[in-house]
């Protein structure tokens, strides 16, 4: 397991991205699925320093682990910040066109599809959150 704890600020997300893109590189990651890591790190680490701490800055901690049985990634992200479960929200109606859908949801929708498995708990006053995605 490696692990990073940061900053949660915008500028930080890629530096998070390059550390976890560190590890994928070793385990000769999927182009495809570096991208959907990628991506889901952009959202979830931004939402982190948008929303975590406003208006202060906190630090968020990134944990990476190898699992076998699947082979599978795991990150998980952890803040002391204000109690939030991304997961809690219904997913936005994708039928609807831009301009009709609520504003939100989007980018934790396209996690939640792109992973193989979120999970969500707020435990010991810290938010944890997890992701896997097979290899």
């Amino acid at each position: 397991m490696k692990e990073l704890t940061i900053d949660a600020t915008l500028d930080n997300i890629s530096v998070v991205t390059a550390f976890v893109d560190e590890q994928l590189e070793q385990l000769d990651c999927p182009p495809k699925t570096k991208m959907q890591m990628d991506i889901a790190i952009d959202e979830l680490f931004g939402n982190i320093a948008n929303y975590a701490y406003n208006p202060n800055i906190g630090t968020a901690t990134v944990r990476v682990e190898v699992t076998d049985n699947p082979l599978a990634v795991v990150i998980t992200f952890i803040d002391n910040g204000v109690p939030y479960d991304p997961l809690a929200k219904a997913d936005p109606d994708i039928t609807l066109s831009a301009e009709e859908r609520e504003i939100g949801g989007l980018g934790i929708y396209m996690v939640k599809k792109s992973m193989d498995d979120v999970f969500y708990e707020y435990k010991d006053g810290k938010n944890i959150l997890k992701i896997r995605k097979n290899l």
